[in-house]
Protein backbone atom coordinates (compact mmCIF):
# COMPACT_ATOMS: atom_id res chain seq x y z
CA UNK A 1 0.00 0.00 0.00
CA UNK A 2 1.49 3.75 -0.74
CA UNK A 3 1.90 5.91 1.62
CA UNK A 4 0.70 9.69 0.61
CA UNK A 5 3.19 11.89 2.26
CA UNK A 6 0.08 14.05 2.62
CA UNK A 7 -2.04 11.99 4.24
CA UNK A 8 -4.47 13.25 6.83
CA UNK A 9 -4.62 10.94 10.08
CA UNK A 10 -7.90 10.86 12.00
CA UNK A 11 -7.11 12.60 15.09
CA UNK A 12 -7.92 9.17 17.10
CA UNK A 13 -5.58 7.43 15.08
CA UNK A 14 -4.72 4.29 16.60
CA UNK A 15 -1.11 2.76 15.31
CA UNK A 16 -0.08 -1.06 15.91
CA UNK A 17 3.27 -0.50 17.05
CA UNK A 18 5.67 -3.96 16.12
CA UNK A 19 9.21 -4.12 17.86
CA UNK A 20 11.09 -7.87 16.06
CA UNK A 21 13.94 -8.25 17.70
CA UNK A 22 15.95 -11.62 17.79
CA UNK A 23 14.55 -12.84 20.94
CA UNK A 24 11.49 -11.82 20.79
CA UNK A 25 8.31 -10.05 18.59
CA UNK A 26 6.28 -7.65 20.68
CA UNK A 27 3.43 -5.67 19.49
CA UNK A 28 0.83 -2.87 21.17
CA UNK A 29 -1.82 -0.34 19.92
CA UNK A 30 -1.21 3.09 20.56
CA UNK A 31 -3.29 6.13 20.46
CA UNK A 32 -2.50 9.16 18.79
CA UNK A 33 -0.57 10.64 22.43
CA UNK A 34 1.65 7.83 22.29
CA UNK A 35 -0.07 5.84 24.91
CA UNK A 36 -0.67 1.93 24.80
CA UNK A 37 -4.48 1.14 24.53
CA UNK A 38 -3.83 -2.62 24.82
CA UNK A 39 -1.69 -4.67 26.16
CA UNK A 40 1.63 -5.50 24.75
CA UNK A 41 1.84 -9.06 23.04
CA UNK A 42 5.04 -11.03 22.77
CA UNK A 43 6.07 -13.85 21.30
CA UNK A 44 9.26 -15.84 20.62
CA UNK A 45 10.85 -14.81 17.52
CA UNK A 46 11.00 -18.03 15.44
CA UNK A 47 13.65 -19.75 13.47
CA UNK A 48 14.30 -20.04 10.44
CA UNK A 49 12.28 -16.61 10.52
CA UNK A 50 11.90 -16.54 6.36
CA UNK A 51 10.09 -13.05 5.27
CA UNK A 52 7.08 -15.19 4.89
CA UNK A 53 7.28 -16.45 8.52
CA UNK A 54 7.77 -13.42 9.92
CA UNK A 55 4.82 -11.67 8.02
CA UNK A 56 2.49 -14.13 9.44
CA UNK A 57 3.29 -14.60 12.97
CA UNK A 58 3.32 -10.89 12.77
CA UNK A 59 -0.15 -11.01 12.28
CA UNK A 60 -1.08 -13.99 13.94
CA UNK A 61 0.18 -12.20 17.35
CA UNK A 62 -1.55 -9.05 16.93
CA UNK A 63 -4.90 -10.26 15.31
CA UNK A 64 -6.53 -9.72 18.19
CA UNK A 65 -5.98 -6.43 19.37
CA UNK A 66 -8.44 -4.32 17.96
CA UNK A 67 -9.04 -1.54 15.33
CA UNK A 68 -5.56 0.18 14.05
CA UNK A 69 -5.73 2.78 11.20
CA UNK A 70 -1.38 2.18 10.19
CA UNK A 71 1.19 -0.08 11.56
CA UNK A 72 4.77 1.40 12.42
CA UNK A 73 7.87 -1.74 12.53
CA UNK A 74 11.19 -1.30 13.97
CA UNK A 75 13.07 -4.08 12.52
CA UNK A 76 16.87 -5.43 13.57
CA UNK A 77 18.45 -4.69 10.16
CA UNK A 78 19.27 -2.25 7.30
CA UNK A 79 16.32 -1.05 5.87
CA UNK A 80 15.73 1.55 2.91
CA UNK A 81 11.90 2.42 1.58
CA UNK A 82 10.59 -0.56 3.61
CA UNK A 83 12.85 -2.31 1.79
CA UNK A 84 15.50 -4.94 3.56
CA UNK A 85 18.90 -4.58 2.88
CA UNK A 86 20.18 -6.78 5.22
CA UNK A 87 19.14 -8.26 8.48
CA UNK A 88 22.10 -10.30 10.12
CA UNK A 89 20.16 -11.93 13.13
CA UNK A 90 17.07 -13.22 11.04
CA UNK A 91 19.61 -14.75 8.28
CA UNK A 92 20.64 -17.49 10.48
CA UNK A 93 18.28 -20.90 11.13
CA UNK A 94 18.94 -20.65 14.64
CA UNK A 95 19.52 -17.46 17.31
CA UNK A 96 22.82 -17.01 17.55
CA UNK A 97 23.91 -19.25 14.88
CA UNK A 98 25.91 -19.16 11.52
CA UNK A 99 24.98 -17.11 8.37
CA UNK A 100 22.72 -19.40 6.56
CA UNK A 101 23.42 -17.62 3.05
CA UNK A 102 20.01 -19.01 1.51
CA UNK A 103 17.83 -17.50 4.27
CA UNK A 104 20.01 -14.28 3.81
CA UNK A 105 19.09 -14.21 0.10
CA UNK A 106 15.42 -14.72 1.02
CA UNK A 107 15.94 -10.86 3.01
CA UNK A 108 18.30 -9.61 0.72
CA UNK A 109 15.99 -6.72 -1.03
CA UNK A 110 12.19 -8.40 0.47
CA UNK A 111 10.09 -5.29 0.52
CA UNK A 112 9.04 -5.69 4.30
CA UNK A 113 6.39 -2.46 4.10
CA UNK A 114 4.43 -3.66 1.13
CA UNK A 115 3.98 -7.18 2.16
CA UNK A 116 2.42 -6.48 5.62
CA UNK A 117 0.71 -3.57 4.03
CA UNK A 118 -0.94 -6.23 2.16
CA UNK A 119 -1.22 -8.15 5.44
CA UNK A 120 -2.84 -5.88 7.56
CA UNK A 121 -4.57 -3.75 4.95
CA UNK A 122 -3.26 -0.58 6.03
CA UNK A 123 0.09 1.82 5.53
CA UNK A 124 2.76 0.50 7.04
CA UNK A 125 5.98 1.88 7.70
CA UNK A 126 9.57 -0.33 8.50
CA UNK A 127 12.38 1.21 9.70
CA UNK A 128 15.63 0.30 11.76
CA UNK A 129 14.64 -0.59 15.28
CA UNK A 130 17.34 1.66 16.94
CA UNK A 131 15.81 4.72 14.80
CA UNK A 132 12.45 3.38 16.13
CA UNK A 133 13.78 3.89 19.31
CA UNK A 134 15.21 6.35 19.24
CA UNK A 135 12.11 8.26 17.93
CA UNK A 136 10.93 8.04 21.60
CA UNK A 137 14.02 9.30 23.57
CA UNK A 138 15.32 12.11 20.76
CA UNK A 139 15.02 15.25 22.63
CA UNK A 140 15.15 17.38 19.39
CA UNK A 141 17.95 19.67 20.35
CA UNK A 142 21.31 19.40 18.94
CA UNK A 143 23.09 16.16 17.64
CA UNK A 144 21.55 13.21 19.28
CA UNK A 145 22.72 9.59 19.48
CA UNK A 146 21.21 6.53 19.75
CA UNK A 147 22.87 3.01 20.70
CA UNK A 148 20.83 -0.04 21.37
CA UNK A 149 22.29 -2.86 22.89
CA UNK A 150 20.44 -6.37 22.39
CA UNK A 151 21.83 -9.36 20.08
CA UNK A 152 23.41 -6.61 18.22
CA UNK A 153 24.25 -2.99 18.44
CA UNK A 154 21.80 -0.34 16.66
CA UNK A 155 22.47 3.21 16.05
CA UNK A 156 20.14 6.00 15.20
CA UNK A 157 21.11 9.78 14.68
CA UNK A 158 18.56 13.00 14.84
CA UNK A 159 19.16 16.82 13.92
CA UNK A 160 17.44 18.56 15.64
CA UNK A 161 14.69 16.45 16.17
CA UNK A 162 14.76 15.24 12.61
CA UNK A 163 15.72 11.52 12.29
CA UNK A 164 18.57 11.20 9.86
CA UNK A 165 18.85 8.18 7.03
CA UNK A 166 20.22 5.06 8.74
CA UNK A 167 23.85 4.16 8.54
CA UNK A 168 25.19 1.38 10.07
CA UNK A 169 27.46 2.67 12.50
CA UNK A 170 28.04 -0.55 14.53
CA UNK A 171 29.84 -2.08 11.74
CA UNK A 172 32.63 0.20 11.81
CA UNK A 173 35.53 -1.55 13.12
CA UNK A 174 36.02 -0.60 17.12
CA UNK A 175 39.21 -2.47 18.17
CA UNK A 176 41.49 -5.68 18.24
CA UNK A 177 40.17 -6.29 14.63
CA UNK A 178 35.71 -6.56 16.19
CA UNK A 179 33.35 -4.07 14.96
CA UNK A 180 30.80 -2.35 17.81
CA UNK A 181 28.35 -5.14 16.70
CA UNK A 182 30.35 -7.94 17.50
CA UNK A 183 31.91 -6.65 20.64
CA UNK A 184 29.00 -5.44 22.39
CA UNK A 185 26.53 -7.59 20.98
CA UNK A 186 25.06 -10.38 23.43
CA UNK A 187 27.23 -13.24 22.58
CA UNK A 188 30.23 -11.36 23.60
CA UNK A 189 28.58 -10.21 26.58
CA UNK A 190 28.39 -14.10 27.80
CA UNK A 191 31.61 -14.96 26.22
CA UNK A 192 33.40 -12.22 28.37
CA UNK A 193 30.91 -11.51 30.95
CA UNK A 194 29.58 -8.29 32.20
CA UNK A 195 32.36 -6.58 33.60
CA UNK A 196 34.85 -7.01 30.71
CA UNK A 197 31.80 -5.88 28.51
CA UNK A 198 30.67 -2.98 30.32
CA UNK A 199 34.46 -1.84 30.07
CA UNK A 200 33.91 -2.10 26.62
CA UNK A 201 30.43 -0.10 26.18
CA UNK A 202 32.48 2.95 28.27
CA UNK A 203 35.59 3.11 25.43
CA UNK A 204 32.78 2.55 22.52
CA UNK A 205 30.74 5.54 23.65
CA UNK A 206 33.44 7.55 23.74
CA UNK A 207 35.20 6.34 20.66
CA UNK A 208 31.39 7.17 18.86
CA UNK A 209 31.63 10.49 20.54
CA UNK A 210 35.71 10.85 19.36
CA UNK A 211 34.20 11.18 15.58
CA UNK A 212 30.23 11.79 15.96
CA UNK A 213 30.75 14.52 18.38
CA UNK A 214 26.95 13.98 19.62
CA UNK A 215 25.53 16.43 22.28
CA UNK A 216 23.75 13.69 23.73
CA UNK A 217 23.39 9.92 23.43
CA UNK A 218 20.64 7.68 24.85
CA UNK A 219 21.83 3.81 25.14
CA UNK A 220 18.35 1.57 25.25
CA UNK A 221 17.89 -2.20 24.25
CA UNK A 222 17.53 -5.05 25.94
CA UNK A 223 20.98 -5.10 27.82
CA UNK A 224 21.15 -1.66 28.67
CA UNK A 225 20.17 -2.63 32.39
CA UNK A 226 23.48 -3.90 32.64
CA UNK A 227 24.68 -0.33 32.31
CA UNK A 228 22.59 1.23 35.42
CA UNK A 229 25.09 3.11 37.32
CA UNK A 230 27.82 3.07 35.65
CA UNK A 231 29.17 6.02 35.33
CA UNK A 232 28.78 7.22 31.15
CA UNK A 233 29.91 10.52 30.78
CA UNK A 234 26.98 13.45 31.23
CA UNK A 235 26.54 13.43 27.71
CA UNK A 236 25.00 9.84 28.40
CA UNK A 237 21.37 8.40 29.60
CA UNK A 238 19.70 5.19 29.83
CA UNK A 239 16.25 5.12 28.28
CA UNK A 240 13.99 2.22 29.07
CA UNK A 241 13.38 -0.70 26.42
CA UNK A 242 9.89 0.17 25.65
CA UNK A 243 10.77 2.86 23.54
CA UNK A 244 11.03 0.56 21.22
CA UNK A 245 7.20 0.50 21.14
CA UNK A 246 6.55 3.89 21.80
CA UNK A 247 8.65 5.17 18.93
CA UNK A 248 6.24 3.96 16.61
CA UNK A 249 3.98 6.60 16.96
CA UNK A 250 6.66 9.77 16.21
CA UNK A 251 8.51 7.65 13.44
CA UNK A 252 5.66 8.80 10.87
CA UNK A 253 6.47 12.65 11.52
CA UNK A 254 10.25 12.90 12.24
CA UNK A 255 11.94 10.95 9.25
CA UNK A 256 13.80 13.13 7.17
Amino acid sequence: MTIDAGTAWPLDVNTLAIDVGGTGLKGAILDAEGQMVTERVRMDTPYPCTPTTLVDSLVSITSGLGVFHRVSVGFPGLVRDGRVIEVPSLSRSIYGGETDHDLAELWEGFDLATALATAFTVPVKVANDADVQGCAVAQGTGFEFVMTLGTGVGTALFNNGRLLPHIELSHAAFKKGLTFDIALGNAARKEVGNAKWVKRVVSAVRAFDDFLFFDRIYIGGGNAKHLVGVPLGPKAEIVSNSAGILGGIRIWDLEA
